[in-house]
């Protein structure tokens, strides 16, 4: 369920492909920290059900992750859009079209935690509802 338009317009891709390099530029920006050298193309394989790439002139502007517990529950992490195309619905249009992907394949619940500033977005723009859950924090 991949949705592709002309050159020009957005793309948003299910298992798109990325470089690592370009994927880890963007998390950097998106979550204010030095560039790694992390594998995302071997992370994403081995633990992910799927992820969706954001494309504007051919660039990886934005991403999400869909992890998956094997089952039945699946999970959004790393959601980002580069800085210059923020506030225009694209974040909002990655997580529909991983809800989609996960529900098309055969998952029941998509689970996303979130910091406290994004309780509107994950709320009101995507429709998640709030429920009680529990984290422990490992370090």
């Amino acid at each position: 369920m991949t949705t592709e338009n002309s050159a020009d317009d957005p793309r948003f891709l299910w298992r798109g492909d990325f470089t690592n390099a370009e994927l880890n530029a963007l998390h950097a920006e998106c979550f204010e920290h030095a560039v790694l050298d992390d594998d995302w193309r071997k992370q994403v394989s081995n633990f992910s059900l799927g992820w969706v790439c954001l494309r504007l002139q051919e660039n990886l502007a934005g991403f999400v992750n869909v992890a998956w517990d094997g089952g039945v529950h699946a999970f959004l992490l790393d959601t980002m859009v580069s800085a210059p195309w923020r506030r225009r619905g694209y974040a909002r249009r990655l997580v529909e079209e991983a809800v989609a992907n996960a529900r098309h394949s055969g998952c029941e619940w998509l689970h996303v935690d979130f910091e406290p500033h994004l309780r509107d977005f994950y709320f009101e723009a995507c429709k998640f509802v709030p429920t009680v859950a529990g984290l422990i924090r490992l370090r």
